[in-house]
């Protein structure tokens, strides 16, 4: 197995794979009375012949050294992931290589810390680190097969430095 070291995530390195969801150091407006900070507009969310929808996924946690031996894509929409506890979770990445997936990175989000993965993105499934993995999920509902897997020949061993 090929060994792969997680990462902080950090909006920067993430970029090319999606948007980092966290609370800015000011919010862009204050609204109700003064007591609540919008941080306004933090992703793009991407569909293509659906619509938005939320759901609810309900994880069961993993651990390190975590074995990956599969990425997905979704090809018509975005995926945003917002945990709905304050844990980190594992997000794994690569970017695409002629219709395959390149080498993957791994990311260990701090706590308060949501992603949303551009349109077509190979992707790890998600990965909650500890209980509970209760996601609020904002993707793409609509008609047709918005999902492609891609099994490695050799799997990968995602660890902590």
């Amino acid at each position: 197995m090929t060994a792969i070291l997680t990462q902080p995530l950090a909006a920067a390195v993430f970029a090319p794979f999606g948007d980092v969801l966290e609370l800015k150091s000011q919010p862009d407006k204050l609204i109700n009375q003064g007591l609540c900070g919008r941080h306004h507009d933090l992703a793009e969310m991407d569909f293509h012949g659906g619509r938005a929808g939320i759901s609810l996924f309900d994880a069961q946690p993993r651990s390190f050294p975590h074995t990956l031996d599969m990425v997905e894509r979704h090809p018509d929409g975005s995926q945003a992931f917002i945990p709905m506890s304050q844990t980190s979770f594992l997000v794994i990445v690569a970017p695409d290589q002629d219709g395959k997936p390149g080498t993957p990175l791994a990311f260990e989000t701090a706590p308060g810390q949501s992603i949303n993965l551009h349109r077509g993105t190979w992707h790890g499934v998600l990965t909650p680190l500890s209980a509970p993995g209760m996601f609020a999920v904002v993707d793409r509902i609509g008609d047709g097969d918005n999902l492609e897997e891609y099994w490695f020949d050799t799997p990968y061993t995602v660890s902590r430095p």
